[in-house]
């Protein structure tokens, strides 16, 4: 992981084309904005993960019902 210092207004920049901008910190709260091309999907950790267990499970039941029709 590479870890760095920002401050408010200041930005970095990933793979030439999305770039992440502090736009406040209020105390242990820092609210960041992300400009990047529309097909790229941004969610938060949690959302993902969920997104992901969802799309686990459909597959397994998918497999699960795929077995029953041999």
């Amino acid at each position: 992981m590479l870890a760095l210092s920002r401050k408010k207004d200041e930005s970095l920049i990933i793979d030439n084309n999305i770039e992440v901008t502090i736009l406040d910190i209020r105390g242990d709260q820092v609210k960041i904005g992300i400009n990047a091309p529309k097909e790229i999907p941004i969610y938060r950790k949690e959302v993902y993960l969920q997104i992901q267990e969802a799309n686990k499970q459909a597959m397994e039941a998918g497999a699960a019902e795929a077995l029953k029709n041999l």
